[in-house]
């Protein structure tokens, strides 16, 4: 497994890679070969019984990625022989050696596309040269959402090689709370009793749209008495995706509307599913996704959703007004409308919740994603040589 971060580190591949490791783990033999930011962890590691090895880079630091790249492939040279096939979380300027060297040691190699504009097909195609080159001889692409399928036919890539495996959720581990459950909850995580909670779980970035969220909630005329705001995610960070002045801007902002005491902010958790089961309404306001994570965890919490209507995406997952609502991007009155909605009618939003929980059950059980993916596997273990 190649990724970019990995825990104790949070990002939605690397959360992914790790639900998908410790699901497989006993059929498969894993290793991990992943970057970090955070200088306080080991390089070798032993994670869920599964060795991690980790390659420090500075993002803000051409100096860092370069000598981080060297790193990383003679960790890739010296570890090669614990593996056969070679798993890359996405594709970043990392990937492109590592690419080639698994081809020149014979590995079998799977991309899973896990960001439209960055690393599907159609948007590789156009950087060219040998970036694409490595990027188009990958024995499998794995599409975590059917909008990838577009992007794969644009490029023109052997069809043989798609697969369309949709990320998975753990149902046991996101479930719905009962009501008593609900409170205890809340209490534990010093929420508000008696007050419908939103959330929101994202990096702060223009792409997340956090702040058009807190706007359109911050205009309801009940919010200043029986509603808060949950944002999740990290507000500071050196990789590009966090922009602190967002952060910034939307704490101002709560002083100026008089809201402050009603709007919670946490940088980081590893408990994120009691945050879903304290929920009333979980809102996805973002510009651009791959298949998000906090979406489907969620939906099998059994919280309300509203979500950014992103075609292929968004609009796979949800039904308008059977299992969530779905509004246009950057459209504030709509995603106002459509959080009043769910908070003035709580039977409506515990009956989209209930739906949600059957959709995350009956698609994206984390076991159904397992076993395709194992399926792959063995397929790449057995299966003739890729002619891309």
């Amino acid at each position: 497994m190649v990724t970019g971060a990995y825990y104790p580190e949070i990002s939605g591949a690397g959360l992914q890679c790790r639900a998908l490791v410790n699901k497989l783990r006993g059929r498969v033999a894993f290793t991990v070969l992943t970057t970090t930011a955070d200088r306080s962890l080991p390089a070798e590691d032993m994670r869920d019984s599964v060795p991690v090895y980790r390659v420090f880079i500075d993002p803000l630091s051409w100096w860092s990625k370069a000598r981080g790249i060297v790193r990383f492939t003679m960790l890739f040279l010296r570890i090669q022989d614990r593996f056969s096939i070679v798993h890359f979380h996405g594709f970043s300027q990392k990937s492109i050696l590592l690419m080639w060297l698994a081809r020149l040691k014979k590995k079998r190699v799977a991309i899973k596309l896990t960001s439209m504009g960055h690393d599907d097909p159609a948007s590789m195609m156009r950087r060219g040269g040998f970036t694409y080159w490595c990027y188009a001889h990958s024995d499998l692409f794995f599409a975590v959402s059917p909008r990838f399928e577009k992007s794969y036919e644009i490029a023109g890539l052997s069809r043989a090689r798609f697969r369309l495996i949709p990320n998975g959720v753990d149902c046991d581990r996101f479930r719905p709370a009962s009501p008593e459950e609900r409170d205890v909850l809340r209490r534990e995580l010093g929420l508000p009793p008696g007050t419908a909670i939103v959330l929101f779980v994202g990096f702060f970035s223009q792409e997340k749209r956090p702040d058009l969220l807190f706007e359109a909630w911050a205009n309801l005329t009940h919010t200043a008495s029986s509603t808060a705001l949950v944002f999740i995610g990290a507000t500071q960070s050196p990789y590009y995706e966090v922009d602190e002045e967002l952060a910034k801007r939307i704490r101002e902002m709560t002083i100026t509307r008089g809201v402050e005491g009603r709007v919670r902010f946490v940088e980081a958790t590893h408990e994120i599913e009691r945050f879903h089961r304290a929920a009333d309404v979980f809102v996805l306001p973002s510009l651009r996704e791959g298949m998000p994570n906090a979406l489907l965890e969620a939906m099998a919490s059994g919280t309300a959703c509203i979500a950014t209507r992103l075609e292929g995406i968004t609009d796979a997952i949800i039904d308008d007004g059977h299992n969530g609502l779905l509004v246009p991007a950057n459209d504030r009155a709509a995603l106002q409308k459509a959080l009043q909605r769910c908070l003035d009618d709580p039977g409506f939003a515990r009956s989209l919740g209930t739906q949600a929980r059957r959709t995350a059950e009956d698609r994206f059980g984390l076991d159904g994603t397992a076993r395709q993916y194992l399926d792959a596997y063995s397929e790449l273990k057995v299966g003739p040589e890729c002619a891309a």
